[in-house]
């Protein structure tokens, strides 16, 4: 499946083709050089994992011959991995990227730690522990993340037999903007604490050379979501993870949009109310203070007592009034956040993700009223607004995907 999918009565849009590669005019009779078609179909495969050879063949403009060719020559330097599959109820072949060696996804957030482990072979292993609350915050705080999942890493690796030194790259989703042409985390004036010491590839590096690379983890998120979960075939996603924060990114064509320092796609500090409660950034009113699950459910700490996520979504899902509005409200403030983003970007879907995403429709139906409210609305209509699939360990997923590419780009160049 490439681009957007067709219109669906809903939302209006038509199936979008991939665009040309530069310099070449499709359809064409002169079958690239065998370069070209590698590099062409890796590309597209980083779009959008495990495609078949007659979806390669439409994305990339490439003949079926070709296409098989420069398969197999990828397959043989175990660069993509070839297994049967179906589509349609008819026998394809499915091709999916595969990089020497192990690849390791790691996951930093505030309450937790995961890890996603690659072994080469197409299984994976993932594993998470919770963070115990830390006196203080800053700088403490993110060092006891770092160190945490340090261990856990290694123990994944030593629980499946994995030879550090055979880890081919390692991603990492950090809470705090990355500037991805330095790699540094840049946590003052977001996220304090994540600068500096967080971005030392040795922390987390499993082996000496192995490369670490660093990313936000809502654009590690986005990322999943777009070339795996909701957002799978869509040409641009915006994606939003309601955790203990919100975060967000943007995707198109498969890639994060990063912008010049880093902090494209920081939803959560959209202002939603210049006099409202102060964020951690400093600002006032971010939409983070109002929708981030911490927020939500102080709320409720009078009328319920101190609840934890899991519950209020329970007690939403059997009818309890006041979760289901501070749920339906959340859906609000995004809204009115999301509906200026939606008007400048015109994204192909919406995906709303993280762990107050399991309250389903009681959040997402307010969201989609505001939307149409407050978006303007043309031929194309509102943007289609849908559930995310990976859950809260979408950013280990993106992180997975960070060092895969990372990998991929060693051995393309």
């Amino acid at each position: 499946m490439t681009g957007a999918p067709a219109g669906d009565g809903r939302t209006g849009r038509t199936a979008r083709p991939e665009p040309v590669p530069p310099g070449r005019d499709l359809p064409s009779d002169a079958a690239p050089a065998p370069r070209d078609s590698r590099g062409l179909l890796l590309a597209a495969l980083r779009r959008e994992d495990a495609r078949t050879q007659v979806e390669l063949c439409r994305a990339t403009g490439l003949s079926p011959a070709t296409v098989s060719t420069a398969v197999a020559a990828l397959a043989a330097e175990r660069l993509v991995r070839v297994s049967p599959t179906t589509r349609s109820g008819r026998r394809a072949t499915q091709v999916q990227l595969a990089p020497a060696g192990a690849l390791v996804g790691v996951h930093c957030y505030l309450d937790e730690v995961r890890v996603v482990l690659d072994r080469g072979d197409g299984e994976q292993v993932e594993a998470a522990i919770p963070l115990p609350a830390v006196p203080g915050a800053g700088q403490q705080r993110a060092e006891h993340a770092v160190r945490a999942a340090r261990a856990l890493l290694d123990r994944v690796l030593r629980d499946t037999g994995t030879d550090p030194g055979a880890v081919a790259a390692v991603g990492v989703g950090v809470p705090a903007p990355v500037e991805v042409r330095t790699g540094r985390v840049a946590g003052a004036g977001v996220r304090a604490g994540w600068g500096g010491m967080v971005a030392a590839p040795a922390l987390l590096a499993p082996a000496p050379g192995v490369p670490v690379l660093f990313d936000n983890d809502g654009n590690l998120g986005a990322l999943a979501e777009a070339r795996l979960g909701a957002g799978r075939g869509r040409w641009s996603v915006v994606h939003v993870a309601l955790g203990e924060g919100v975060s967000g990114g943007v995707v198109v064509g498969g890639e994060v949009v990063h912008g010049r320092t880093g902090t494209a796609g920081e939803l959560g500090h959209l202002t939603i109310d210049p006099d409202g409660p102060v964020c951690s950034c400093g600002n006032r009113g971010c939409l983070q203070v109002l929708a981030g699950a911490s927020a939500v459910l102080d709320l409720l700490v009078a009328s319920h007592g101190r609840l934890t996520v899991p519950e209020l979504l329970a007690h939403a899902a059997a009818g309890d009034p006041g979760c289901r509005r501070v749920l339906s409200d959340v859906g609000r403030h995004l809204g009115t956040a999301l509906a200026s983003v939606c008007t400048v970007l015109d994204p192909d879907v919406l995906v709303v993700g993280g762990a107050l995403a399991g309250a389903g429709d009681v959040l997402l139906d307010p969201l989609r009223e505001v939307l149409a409210e407050r978006t303007a609305v043309t031929a194309g209509a509102v943007v289609e607004v849908v559930a995310g699939r990976l859950g809260v360990g979408a950013p280990a997923r993106g992180a997975l995907l960070l060092a895969r590419d990372a990998a991929l780009g060693r051995v393309e160049g």
